[in-house]
């Protein structure tokens, strides 16, 4: 389980997070929802420690971290703390330079120090599993969006990360390669991943979301099911899942 308690993140005068308590259950999909500017892109950025709360603790199955003002946690416990999860991006992020099977044995020969060789058993198997085993030799600008996605998908499995982050990931595609990462995400949904997920894809968010989120100005407006958010009475969020139908 990934447990959040009082987390708070400031840039300068502007309260982003505001004393965020956040269960994300383990073998379970995690929803975030809210408007533009509520805060959702940077508390996933805090789960993954690329944005460092000001203040707050964060647990991942006994790992624990602590965040007070002005006392910075060691560079080597954020980074063993973020070989725990796995971020898929909005923008793929992937290395031009590198072919599709390059980029995803990066990480687990640079930062596991894991065999070359297995390291690219692995990484096939996990372009099967996306369905990229004929585009390992290829480099990214060869792929389409959609394409580029799924490989980002597989180089963050192949860390073999106990909670993998999902950043609006269909955002940056047209809607037909949107349908190819969503596809991707249901079949990890139903292989029992740890998945935390911010997206504006409402259905979607109702199929595969075992507890929405619903973020506004900083803080949870409320958590539940897709139907008890839905059916709970609060005419601001009931507006808001009407509008992105």
């Amino acid at each position: 389980m990934l447990q959040i308690r009082d987390l708070s993140k400031n840039y300068e005068d502007l309260k982003v997070l505001d004393q965020i308590n956040l269960d994300i259950e383990s073998n379970k999909t995690t929803v975030i929802i809210g408007p533009s500017g509520s805060g959702k892109t940077t508390l996933l950025r805090c789960l993954n420690l690329l944005a460092v709360p000001d203040i707050g603790e964060i647990d991942l199955n006994g790992i624990h971290l602590s965040f007070l003002v002005n006392q910075p946690i060691q560079k080597k416990r954020i980074l063993d703390f973020r070989k725990k999860t796995g971020m898929v991006f909005q923008s793929f992020n992937l290395f031009s330079h590198r072919t599709v099977i390059e980029n995803i044995i990066e990480g687990p020969v640079t930062v596991l120090k894991k065999k070359k060789s297995e390291a690219m058993e692995d990484g096939m198997a996990l372009l099967k599993k996306v369905g990229l085993e004929e585009k390992a030799n290829q480099y990214p600008r060869q792929l389409s969006g959609g394409q580029q996605q799924r490989v980002a998908i597989a180089r963050a499995l192949a860390m073999k990360p106990e909670v993998l982050l999902f950043d609006e990931p269909t955002s940056a595609l047209d809607p037909e390669l949107e349908i190819e990462v969503l596809e991707i995400i249901r079949k990890l949904a139903k292989e029992h991943y740890t998945i935390v997920i911010v997206t504006h894809k409402m259905g979607f968010a109702k199929e595969v979301g075992d507890k929405i989120i619903f973020l506004e100005n900083g803080k949870i407006l409320s958590q539940g099911s897709y139907s008890e958010l839905y059916n709970s009475g609060n005419e601001r969020i009931s507006r808001f899942l009407n509008t992105l139908q």
